[in-house]
């Protein structure tokens, strides 16, 4: 058993290092985020039936209504995230664990919040799997973010909401970054939050996107 699930977490290899040189060729530049995504098994965060699409730069259904990130948008995002590998990372949307899973290479803690229980379980599962040992998910409302746990060095979010919620600002520790995306559903810049010294908010639009819909109290109402 324990030599069936090696070949598991090791197949692909071939396809991973593909995947890698073409977000290298996308600009990803951080070596970090891209030995991440090379050593993160994506195939076995999806179902058996979309393994021969996992490693295409493309989202994928993971039910719930809900998506894997495509593999360009989470290295893209955990790079504007820039972790020293020191820092604790909130991130809201769980959904497969995979944005968690590459995030876990980077940062010393990631506290996950998902709010649909098949998902979070899941999840859950899928990271015990995986070995990994420095992600903790919670079941609740992301928008609200975990105040018992704040400030966070950095915070993604992994859904579209029409605004950046407000306790998540407030959660953002001092010379944090917080990347998501924002605005009216069509519409969506991936934008990166940086809070200053004197807490003043410099934010930057990383270009357009489209994710499904941040659900919560501070974001689309479900």
């Amino acid at each position: 058993m324990l030599g069936k699930r090696s070949n598991e977490r090791n197949g692909y290899v071939g396809a991973r290092r593909r995947l890698v040189e073409r977000l290298r060729e996308q600009g990803v530049r951080d070596s970090r985020v891209l030995e991440a995504v090379a050593e993160i098994p994506r195939h076995l965060l999806v179902d058996e039936a979309l393994r021969d699409r996992v490693y295409e730069d493309v989202p994928l259904p993971i039910g719930g209504g809900q998506t894997i990130s495509a593999p360009g948008i989470v290295a893209a995002m955990s790079e504007a995230l820039e972790l020293s590998g020191g820092d604790t990372v909130l991130e809201i949307g769980t959904g497969s664990g995979y944005q968690a899973a590459v995030l876990s290479r980077l940062a010393a803690r990631v506290v996950s919040i998902e709010r649909v229980p098949a998902l979070a379980n899941r999840a859950r599962s899928a990271l015990d799997t995986l070995g990994v040992t420095n992600v903790v998910v919670h079941l609740g409302d992301g928008t609200r973010g975990r105040p018992s746990e704040a400030p966070f060095d950095a915070i993604v979010v992994t859904a579209g909401g029409p605004e950046l919620p407000k306790p998540l600002i407030e959660q953002l520790a001092s010379g944090g970054r917080l990347v998501g995306p924002f605005g009216p559903r069509g519409q969506q810049q991936l934008t990166r939050v940086q809070r200053g010294p004197e807490g003043e908010l410099l934010a930057e639009s990383l270009g357009p996107c489209r994710f499904v819909d941040l659900v919560g109290e501070h974001g689309w109402v479900g």
